[in-house]
């Protein structure tokens, strides 16, 4: 897919970064997982993230990420995009060409997969060398297909880009777009979203920002590639267009109910937002409990998935 047809077909559109449904075991419930692909596909989306933070990309084994990756390219049909996560857990490596490496074969299973772009995981590995992180890029351009940066805020376990690795990283031709997720400094998100509009006015700036989606889409994104929009789609949807097409009223009353449904779901200890989401999924009758399982996330109380619930009933997501 060339940068053109990519940009047009998430111009304005919700992408979901998708969780997985595990059982207890740490087993993928293949089952649960064509249900929801099959949920999903029935909502009004641009597409998916697949393999992103969410969906433990870089947990999962080669043979999970396939077969993830094959049920959502078959359930969605073409129409759809399909942006897989790309890169490497730190942890698992020791030199930087392994890293490297470990990146790019990623990437190369993805577009095997039929995946249409790359999300590429902020390289921790790297740390502060700004060389080696543009290199990176620069590796996984090579594959000729549009490319997101991702700018992860440090404290949420990214990388803090300078002004000046930020221009080398746009600049390059197959890095199309750049993915927003400060969490909860708004002074960075003001700043990267005025770089991109004054000197790359070509990129797209994609928010990540579920804590503040309705005011990043005011500081000039034009897509939403959130772990929130894995669940209550429609409602998503609705901020989106009404923000787009000028709608303030609606756009203001809809920004509150996302912002309340965020705040259940996007609070300390962040990593359990994953299960958060599954839990969201099980009261919407998508998912089963037994499939809303996260291997690698905190252990949560029962107060909050019935806080979820009593969230998404005065949300009117839920009825019963």
């Amino acid at each position: 897919m060339n940068p053109a047809t990519f940009g047009a077909r998430i111009d304005r559109g919700l992408i979901p970064a998708v969780p997985v449904p595990f059982r207890a075991d740490g087993q993928i419930d293949v089952p649960a997982q064509e249900r929801y692909v099959a949920y999903m596909a029935a909502q009004p989306i641009a597409g998916v993230a697949v393999w992103a933070h969410t969906g433990r990309g870089l947990r999962l084994s080669r043979e999970q990420r396939a077969a993830i990756l094959r049920s959502w390219r078959m359930g969605l049909g073409a129409d759809k995009v399909i942006i897989a996560g790309v890169g490497c857990v730190a942890s698992e490596v020791h030199e930087a060409s392994a890293y490297l490496d470990s990146s790019v074969v990623m990437a190369e299973a993805a577009l095997e997969g039929g995946a249409d772009a790359f999300l590429v995981h902020p390289p921790t590995f790297f740390g502060k060398s700004e060389n080696m992180i543009v290199l990176h890029h620069e590796r996984l351009a090579a594959f000729r297909v549009p490319q997101i940066a991702f700018y992860l805020y440090e404290a949420a376990g990214g990388i803090s880009y300078s002004v000046d690795l930020l221009r080398r990283i746009m600049s390059l031709p197959e890095v199309t777009a750049i993915k927003l997720a400060t969490l909860d400094s708004v002074m960075t998100y003001q700043t990267v979203a005025s770089l991109l509009r004054k000197e790359f006015p070509g990129k797209i700036l994609i928010t990540g920002e579920d804590r503040f989606l309705g005011y990043s889409l005011m500081c000039g994104a034009t897509a939403a590639l959130i772990g929130m929009g894995a669940a209550c789609v429609r409602l998503q949807h609705n901020l989106l267009r009404s923000h787009f097409e000028g709608r303030s009223e609606e756009f203001l009353e809809l920004s509150r109910k996302v912002d309340l449904l965020s705040q259940a779901l996007f609070i300390p200890p962040m990593e359990g937002y994953i299960r958060r989401m599954l839990w969201t999924l099980v009261h919407l009758g998508v998912l089963a409990p037994e499939s809303a399982h996260d291997p690698w996330g905190s252990d949560l109380p029962e107060a909050e998935f019935e806080n979820i619930g009593a969230t998404l009933h005065a949300l009117g997501e839920i009825q019963n």
